[in-house]
């Protein structure tokens, strides 16, 4: 049997690379770029939105390769295309390098990040992988601290472009090697993850085509239903957590809180998810990962309620209650899908439940902000609601709505 935590940590550094590279990247270089670009200094976020649209159209197409090859393949052309777009990005000289850059981007993002991740483990260990999917999103929570902290070392030696060009290396010298030390799914552990832990009925019979699952009409509305309010619940999240993360000082600011303390308050939402992704790691193994999910969505609503009443003086708490909630929330991303449908298709089904959420994520920078400048804190009251429906959207899901 392969070992989950070889397994973990093998996967878990490589998203390190890939999330410090190119979801944390725009933040050190963009004022550098897009002044020696002649672009307005958004320009590297806006390239960055387009490539998470990319990646939200490949992602069933993604999830497709894993489920009949394996993570590891589909891992390893990540990094090909990561390190192609670092070095477009590094040889820049105007708006099309950099869109061209982007592109690329989307196809690394779309093939190398935590969806197909999550397949290419439970492709490894089938239905025994929740805890593995935990523990890469454990690890993979050091991305931000890891690729702040290097991207602005090498950044002041090198410049914006060394900085692009040595990611791209360690693409090419860890990050792929890493990838393609991963094991190839053997035909017996694929067929086990197909394999469901209750009888099934013979009127319900299931295909054994990892493609596809055929059902019976009732089953199948009843599929179709529940992914759609996943869709949904991961959408809504998506779009408050990326336009937290993007505007959440100035949120705070709106609140009453002084600039400074505002960003270094803001700075604890990455160890807050760390803490929530450790207390579903230790103390939410046994539950039902819906059961799990419900308690995280509800944070959110709890943490902004708070906020509305009591102002700057709960802005930590708001902070704190919000991250761990968002934490387990990214876990259930993998989690909940797997013990809802089971491991047939997983990969497939990923990029299709995923593709909103990350169409969500690239609007998110620019909606987001926009109202925020229109309503000010009352913004809260947008993100309460979106917090709600997502418990809501959660309720209306049993555990037993899709059991054989």
């Amino acid at each position: 049997m392969i070992s989950k935590t070889k397994a973990v940590g093998t996967m878990g550094l490589a998203q390190i690379i890939a999330s410090a590279a190119a979801q944390y990247l725009p933040a050190v270089i963009a004022v550098q770029a897009a002044s020696a670009l002649n672009l307005p200094h958004v320009a590297l976020f806006a390239g960055f939105s387009l490539a998470l649209v990319i990646s939200a159209l490949l992602g069933p197409f993604a999830g497709r390769l894993v489920d009949r090859l394996g993570g590891r393949p589909v891992l390893m052309l990540s990094n090909i295309f990561f390190a192609l777009s670092l070095i477009t990005l590094g040889f820049a000289q105007g708006l099309w390098t950099l869109v061209l850059a982007y592109v690329f981007m989307g196809l690394g993002l779309a093939t190398g990040l935590f969806e197909v991740a999550f397949a290419a483990l439970v492709r490894l260990f089938g239905r025994e992988a929740r805890s593995t999917i935990t523990g890469l999103t454990l690890v993979a929570g050091f991305a931000s601290f890891v690729g702040w902290t290097v991207s602005v070392y090498v950044e002041a030696r090198y410049g914006w472009r060394g900085v692009c060009w040595f990611w791209a290396l360690v693409h090419l010298c860890i990050g792929l090697p890493l990838h393609a030390m991963m094991p190839t799914p053997s035909r017996i552990l694929a067929s086990m993850a197909d394999t469901k832990p209750k009888a099934i009925e013979p009127q319900k019979a299931i295909t054994t085509n990892s493609e596809d699952i055929t059902i019976n009409p009732q089953q199948r509305r009843k599929e179709i239903i529940v992914g759609v309010l996943l869709a949904y619940v991961f959408a809504a999240n998506a779009f408050v957590g990326m336009g937290l993360m993007m505007h959440l000082p100035r949120l705070l600011q709106e609140m009453g809180v002084a600039v400074a303390l505002a960003f270094t308050i803001s700075s604890f939402v990455g160890p807050s998810q760390v803490v929530g992704r450790l207390i579903d790691y230790f103390y939410m193994q046994r539950w039902h990962p819906l059961i799990s999910t419900r308690w995280a969505a509800a944070c959110h609503p709890v943490a902004a309620l708070l906020l509305m009443i009591f102002a700057g003086p709960i802005a930590f708490v708001f902070v704190l209650v919000h991250g761990i909630g968002n934490g387990i929330l990214i876990i259930a991303r993998g989690n909940l899908p797997l013990a809802i449908f089971g491991a047939n298709g997983y990969g497939r089904r990923q990029g299709w439940l995923m593709m909103p959420a990350k169409l969500a994520q690239a609007a998110a920078p620019f909606l987001f902000g926009l109202a925020l400048t229109q309503w000010g804190a009352h913004i809260l009251w947008l993100t309460l609601a979106l917090g709600l429906s997502v418990l809501g959207a959660l309720c209306l899901i049993s555990t037993q709505s899709l059991k054989a």
